[in-house]
């Protein structure tokens, strides 16, 4: 899937370029990475931004406000073997000076859109650590249903509870 995706609420999405590296850097906080095992590397980041550009089955985009342009995070979504079949999986980071405005819900709601529409897989998932509050609440916002909790391997090696979230891309 390649271009540009709006939603009406204002969040565009653009495919992750060569050039968003600065971005990750930028998440690459303590305070970003509180749930996602800590910062990484020089080397680990440079790792990170070639799988984003080569995700294959899926996009990582970087969340952008359709007014003004600015860069407010990123999102993305990949294929994951689940339980023997396969789903999509999602993901999302909001920088600190945009949270808090309902703009990873509006645009966890546009990725919906776009794996919906892939007629792929059914099922979309989600796996905030149980204590992320604000990743839990944006899973309910885009619609998300509760599975339970779960035990997760991620960064490698590191295990950690999270809440399985899925949406039925089936349904509307």
């Amino acid at each position: 899937m390649t271009g540009r995706h709006d939603d009406p609420g204002g969040v565009r999405l653009v495919p992750w370029s060569e050039g968003d590296f600065w971005l990750l850097r930028r998440i690459n906080s303590p305070r970003m990475t509180e749930y996602l095992g800590g910062p990484e590397t020089e080397e680990e980041l440079v790792a990170r931004h070639r799988r984003y550009l080569e995700v294959g089955e899926g996009q990582m985009c970087r969340i952008t406000l359709a007014d003004t342009g600015e860069s407010a995070g990123s999102i993305g979504y990949w294929a994951h073997e689940w339980e023997g079949d396969m789903v999509w999986e999602t993901g999302w980071q909001v920088l600190p000076e945009f949270q808090g405005r309902g703009l990873a819900a509006r645009a966890a709601r546009t990725v919906v859109d776009m794996v919906r529409n892939t007629g792929t897989h059914r099922y979309l998932h989600a796996l905030p650590r149980v204590d992320n509050a604000a990743s839990n609440a944006v899973c309910r916002k885009a619609g998300f249903t509760l599975l339970g909790e779960m035990s997760v391997e991620y960064p490698k090696g590191q295990w950690s509870m999270s809440n399985n979230w899925r949406l039925d891309l089936e349904r509307t």
